[in-house]
């Protein structure tokens, strides 16, 4: 098994180029289901759930190259409707294929979705929202099979605001007779990003990036030509990066907007940060000052970078409270970074971090995706060498991240 191994220390300097984002290409690519054709699709991340999500579009029935990061789909003649358990099993974002399928199919049978263990992600609202649209929803051994001669529009109220189950039923509702409206919709610009590749589809959707998303269903729509907005969990890992080594770090090819909140904090830690179009730079200082976060929702702190922000606040001048509001689970990379030296306490949903002035390298494993950036991010700044092992979590959400890394001054390499 392959793991990664940082002698930390090192401060880093220098470019770092972001890659396309990973929640923003699935949902996208699964997408493609929604029209006959060939579909191109351009700065999709080389990821390991990006190469899943290909091979479950070729068991559906469509042809799959891809180069470059450059995807093209055709997706003439699907064969098949079913997302099987051995595809589903290692990524959530699976479940995107539900609702196109069901839109232009009539029928789909899909495996309940895995992904990283960090919480309850349960898709009842994905389901109850296809059956506002008039679809028939059983779970049968493991799998949901939706039926639909053809999706109505409804208006449907979402109890939290959940990113893939905005998706699901965005892309459901394109195809759907009459308006859906969409209420307590998830507000993330990768739903966004989604919304602008349907409507260069075809699709009429006004509304995505508010709480109220409207849909007017169309007859069809046209295969698409996008390229996928940049990660902007990928910027904000980079940049804790640079932070905790007192580094001077400029992120390119990003849109800072999409990282506000977390510019916020990091100022408020005392790091300079400069932006303009398409690039941030963050300069260090001696040692970050202690801030508290608490994880919600866009425009809020994202969850998907508590965990970075934590290993930053191990070597943090005072006392922060991170609270986790989103996942109750994700506090896996907690038991880890103690063992690289880490004052942690957890008290519920909150974890209390006493900054050190120094963490230790130490062999630790990854948990989950953003768990094993938060141990790369730890390492980077620890005394000594770390090895870091379950790689695999890494490969899912970060492309070439080694290679990255090192170009800006990290001793890492992948062993095994």
């Amino acid at each position: 098994m392959q793991s990664i191994v940082i002698e930390g220390g090192k401060r880093l300097s220098g470019d770092v180029k972001i890659s396309g984002a990973k929640n923003s290409a699935l949902p996208i690519l699964c997408a493609s289901l929604l029209a006959p054709g060939e579909h191109v699709v351009s700065n999709v991340p080389e990821l390991q759930d990006v190469i899943t999500m290909g091979r479950l579009l070729e068991n559906l029935g469509a042809g799959v190259q891809s180069s470059d990061g450059v995807f093209h789909i055709d997706t003439e003649n699907l064969a098949k409707d079913e997302a099987p358990y051995e595809l589903v099993k290692t990524m959530r974002a699976s479940v995107l294929v539900l609702g196109p399928l069901v839109a232009r199919l009539g029928s789909a049978r899909v495996s309940l979705p895995g992904g990283c263990a960090i919480g309850a992600r349960p898709i009842n609202l994905h389901l109850a929202g296809l059956r506002d649209m008039g679809a028939e929803v059983e779970i049968e051994h493991g799998y949901v099979v939706a039926k639909a001669k053809r999706l109505k529009g409804a208006r449907i109220y979402l109890d939290t605001p959940t990113v893939t189950g905005t998706e699901n039923l965005m892309m459901a509702a394109t195809l759907a007779e009459g308006r859906t409206v969409l209420e307590n919709a998830a507000c993330e610009p990768e739903v966004t990003d989604l919304a602008a590749c349907l409507s260069s589809m075809g699709a009429k959707i006004t509304g995505a990036g508010t709480d109220t998303v409207r849909i007017e269903g169309v007859s069809e729509l046209r295969p698409m030509k996008y390229s996928v907005m940049p990660d902007r969990i990928e910027t904000g890992t980079y940049l804790a990066a640079g932070a905790i080594t007192g580094g001077d770090v400029r992120i390119t090819g990003c849109e800072p907007a999409h990282s506000a909140a977390l510019l916020t904090k990091l100022r408020e830690c005392g790091f300079e940060i400069e932006k303009g179009p398409g690039w941030i730079r963050l300069k260090g200082c001696d040692r970050p000052r202690a801030v508290d976060i608490k994880t919600l929702p866009y425009p809020g702190f994202p969850t998907d970078m508590q965990a970075q922000f934590m290993a930053l606040m191990c070597v943090a001048d005072g006392l922060s409270v991170i609270t986790e509001t989103v996942f109750e689970n994700r506090f896996m990379h907690i038991a880890e970074l103690k063992r690289m030296g880490a004052d942690i306490k957890v008290q519920g949903n909150a974890a209390v971090v006493q900054g050190a002035e120094n963490i230790f390298g130490a062999p630790v494993m990854a948990t989950d995706l953003r768990a094993s950036a938060s141990l790369v991010i730890a390492a980077l700044a620890a005394k000594g060498s770390s090895e870091i092992s379950r790689v695999y979590h890494l490969d899912r959400g970060y492309e070439r991240m080694e290679e990255k890394l090192r170009g800006i001054g990290a001793r890492i390499k992948r062993v095994g």
